[in-house]
C-alpha cells in the first residue's frame, strides 16, 4: 500500500474521535526528547499553568532553568487561534498543508510512532477545532491529540526557534499569515 494512502487511512483511524464530537484518546504527556534525555510532563499540569499562572512539578523546574515567565508561558498556551474548520480541513489535505504538517511533525510527533506525525497532527487540530468552535490554542490541541504522548523533539525545536528572533515574531508570523485572505471575513489586512 502507498505511503500516503497508508497515512490517510491512519489519519482517518485517529480522527475517529470527531464521530463522537471529542477525541476518544487525548495527549496526557508531553515528553520532551534529546538523544537519551526524556523528560516527560502531564498535560495536566500545562492546563494548571495556563488556568492559575502557576507552574508545578517538573514544568515549574524546567521555566526555571530556562528563565521563563510562568505568565508568558500562560499567556501563549492561551493564545487562540480562530480558523474555520472547513477551510482548515481542505488546507491540511492539500500539498501546501501536507508540507506545512511534514516540517511540524519533525518537533511534534507521536513517542512511539514517529512515522505518524503528520496524520496525529491532522487530527489533533481537526478534533481541537471541533470541540474549540473553531478556535484552537495549545492546551485544546494537546487535549485532542489523538495519541497519549505528544513527543516534543528538543533539537528540531532549538533549530525552529533560531531561525526566529523571538517567539513573539514566531507568533506573530503565523496569526499574520496570509492565510487571513482565505477566512472569507473582512479582518484581512490590504
Amino acid at each position: 500500500m502507498p505511503t500516503c494512502k497508508r497515512q490517510r487511512l491512519l489519519a482517518a483511524a485517529l480522527g475517529l474521535g470527531l464521530l463522537g464530537g471529542t477525541p476518544t484518546l487525548a495527549a496526557e504527556n508531553v515528553v520532551f526528547v534529546t538523544g537519551a534525555f526524556r523528560r516527560s510532563i502531564p498535560v495536566a499540569d500545562f492546563e494548571y499553568l495556563a488556568e492559575t499562572d502557576q507552574a508545578r512539578g517538573l514544568l515549574s523546574d524546567l521555566l526555571s532553568l530556562t528563565k521563563m515567565e510562568p505568565k508568558e508561558v500562560s499567556k501563549l498556551l492561551k493564545a487562540e487561534l480562530a480558523i474555520p474548520l472547513v477551510l482548515t480541513s481542505r488546507l491540511l489535505n492539500t500539498r501546501l498543508g501536507e508540507a506545512i504538517l511534514a516540517r511540524v511533525a519533525k518537533i511534534i510527533y507521536p513517542l512511539k510512532a514517529p512515522g505518524a506525525g503528520i496524520p496525529a497532527l491532522r487530527a489533533g487540530v481537526i478534533n481541537a477545532l471541533v470541540a474549540g468552535d473553531d478556535k484552537i490554542n495549545a492546551i485544546s490541541f494537546m487535549q485532542a491529540y489523538p495519541v497519549d504522548e505528544l513527543e516534543v523533539s528538543i533539537p528540531a525545536l532549538m533549530n525552529v526557534l533560531e531561525k526566529a528572533k523571538s517567539i513573539s515574531q514566531l507568533i506573530s508570523f503565523f496569526s499574520d499569515s496570509p492565510l487571513d485572505g482565505l477566512r472569507g471575513d473582512n479582518k484581512a489586512a490590504p
